[in-house]
């Protein structure tokens, strides 16, 4: 009797679930669905004031999360690293069975996410970038950046006091470039001691050195040269090889490699000079007169073919 009697009292309970998931069907299927499928529910969110509404051949923002191609994901990396964000999670779905396999290979691909990190704006590069995923498709990425919070509002503060005196929007692209990379090369030296002997004295790779420092390796060159063409509104990004790093420039629907570095030379008797040999040149233009140090990768910069 007590057999039956549980039976009884199991058999009501399981109708009464019944009902209640019949009468309110709808809000079940909505729960199970999101819950059970968050993939159709990644957004990138609220983006910062640093994300850049450019697309590019090698890279494109996206609003499509569920990646189902080797594009796919790169575009979520480049969208979720231009957008500012510093965690981000997406899902591997069954629409693309390599997936998982494919976001391993871009995540030990350190020449690939530099080469994203590069179409984005210096603010939002990272410093550091790790990658992590599961048996159930869910990946989680952690961005750490190459600048600070006060960092960013000391050479914004600068910048914008600089633009005002080299940057004439009534005068060509060309001539306010000229001036800007005139500039730069003029209060600034290379930092030898940091590239020969790794010495950390001054924040040469970043804009802060040469802007405030008077230092500067060629990061640093590079990343204060965007801040400028941001402020002019010329659509640009950051080029490198596995040695070097320069800037790419759109002037009049050209692509132009500027690379401030090597026009900023020391010579042997420890001696400077301001140079123009890199100045707004074509890349088979740079390539005839440097080809060592920036033999890059033109099918990740197609621009610059």
């Amino acid at each position: 009797m007590k057999k039956i009697a549980s039976t009884l009292l199991l058999l009501g309970f399981l109708f009464i679930l019944a009902g209640v998931v019949f009468r309110y069907k709808d809000d079940v299927y909505i729960f199970v669905d999101q819950y059970l499928s968050p993939a159709k529910y990644v957004t990138i969110g609220e983006v910062n004031e640093y994300y850049r509404d450019y697309d590019f051949t090698f890279v494109q923002n996206t609003d499509n999360f569920i990646p189902q191609n080797r594009q796919d994901i790169l575009n979520i990396y480049y969208t979720m690293i231009n957008a500012g964000k510093s965690e981000f999670t997406f899902y591997c779905t069954d629409v693309y069975d390599g997936c998982i396999t494919e976001i391993q290979n871009i995540a030990n691909d350190q020449t690939i996410l530099s080469d994203i990190n590069n179409y984005v704006h210096p603010y939002n590069g990272f410093s550091h970038i790790e990658t992590e995923y599961d048996n159930l498709g869910r990946i989680s990425i952690h961005v750490m950046r190459n600048y600070s919070a006060e960092e960013i509002t000391e050479i914004n503060q600068r910048v914008e006091e600089l633009s005002l005196e080299l940057i004439d929007f009534n005068d060509s692209p060309t001539n306010n470039i000229k001036r800007v990379h005139d500039y730069i090369i003029e209060h600034s030296e290379y930092d030898s001691a940091r590239s020969d002997h790794d010495d950390t004295t001054y924040e040469s790779d970043i804009a802060y050195g040469p802007l405030f420092q008077g230092k500067g390796v060629c990061g640093g060159y590079t990343d204060l040269m965007q801040l400028f063409l941001e402020k002019m509104k010329i659509k640009n990004f950051r080029v490198s090889s596995e040695k070097h790093v320069w800037n790419a420039v759109e002037v009049d629907g050209v692509w132009y490699n500027l690379d401030l570095t090597w026009d900023d030379p020391v010579y042997s008797d420890g001696s400077q000079a301001l140079e123009h040999n890199f100045f707004l040149i074509s890349t088979a233009r740079l390539k005839e007169i440097e080809k060592e140090e920036h033999d890059f990768n033109l099918d990740h910069y197609p621009e610059l073919q």
